[in-house]
């Protein structure tokens, strides 16, 4: 079989990519991040194993077009595997933005003129993200309440487009 195939290696793989520049560890490029808790430089599929063991959701803050280039099916399969919830961004790929919710990732955009550095989010909180308890009562375009555990709130837009990825 192909490589492509095993979801083991595809894991792994997710954010290997070396346009992607990590804030968390000051601009450097590459699938390393850090563990919180512990200041711990590692992989970034090594990091998403130890929060998932640890009962820790993750979440991405993101700039413009996330999930822009070449898109593939595993560019949202790979977040799903490391256990992201949602990715909260400037603006997404359509696409891009399609397969996240069929992978159960919810889509979330920062307010125009709002994002990560405006609003000085570092990476190192925990996010509460109010979202309805019942899918039934989200609807298309709906805005959320973001909150932080070190008090800041901000105002996000559900980015379920239509209906259908409601159903």
């Amino acid at each position: 079989g192909s490589r492509r195939g095993n979801d083991e290696i595809m894991a792994r793989g997710t954010f290997a990519n070396i346009r992607l520049v990590n804030k968390l560890l000051n601009g450097e490029v590459g699938p390393k991040t850090i563990h919180i808790p512990t200041g711990e430089k590692l992989s970034v599929f090594d990091a998403a194993m130890r929060y998932k063991s640890e009962g820790h959701n993750t979440i991405i803050l993101a700039g413009a077009e996330y999930g822009s280039g070449s898109s593939r099916d595993w560019a949202a399969k790979g977040p799903m595997l490391l256990g992201v919830k949602a990715v909260i961004a400037k603006s997404f790929e359509r696409i891009h933005r399609s397969n996240l919710v069929g992978m159960g990732i919810v889509p979330l955009c920062f307010k125009p003129g709002e994002d990560a550095e405006t609003l000085s989010l570092t990476g190192h909180e925990r996010y509460t993200i109010d979202l309805p308890s019942s899918v039934s009562e989200i609807r298309p375009g709906q805005d959320v309440s973001v909150v932080t555990d070190n008090g800041k709130s901000f105002t996000c837009t559900v980015r379920f487009d239509t209906e259908v990825e409601l159903a």
